[in-house]
């Protein structure tokens, strides 16, 4: 495939999700290195819906360690159990922050995120990283997001 995406933004969240997948697995048909296909997903969703932030973080150890990513600096290390990335790789279970000033422990990696998703990466039933999204808006994912975004880093694990 070309590296150009086609972006549609004048349609819903939802036709916007159904037409950027099919690109992103024509993006990482055949290509067996992790990273490189982690970083054309996060360059894939920032191009598609413009995020503040859109990157992943790997299990090294006993931490998230950041990995490929858009969007400003970002924290490099964060512990299980810390902050929302943290408590997705923790709990194995996608979190949907609608405000992140509200989650106990949120660690602010930029001052102008507002909401958040993160979707564990889970391959052979253990975690192997997080897909983290910030948004400088409140509320800004829901049921919707978190159903694309699963079905997203299910594409990129195997």
């Amino acid at each position: 495939m070309a590296e150009d995406l086609n972006i549609v933004t004048d349609v819903s969240k939802e036709v916007q999700y159904q037409t950027i997948i099919p690109q992103i697995e024509a993006l990482i048909a055949g290509e067996p290195d992790l990273i490189a296909n982690l970083a054309n997903v996060a360059a894939a969703l920032k191009q598609q819906f413009g995020w503040f932030w859109v990157g992943f973080y790997l299990v090294k150890g006993d931490e998230l360690v950041l990995g490929p990513f858009q969007g400003p600096v970002a924290c490099t290390r964060i512990k299980k159990g810390r902050g929302v990335c943290g408590s997705s790789w923790e709990q194995a279970a996608t979190l949907v922050v609608p405000d992140v000033d509200q989650f106990p422990g949120h660690i602010a990696c930029a001052s102008a995120s507002r909401s958040e998703i993160v979707v564990p990466v889970v391959k052979d039933g253990i975690v192997i990283g997080v897909l983290d999204v910030d948004s400088e808006y409140l509320s800004h994912f829901d049921a919707v997001d978190d159903i694309y975004l699963n079905e997203i880093v299910a594409l990129v694990h195997g």
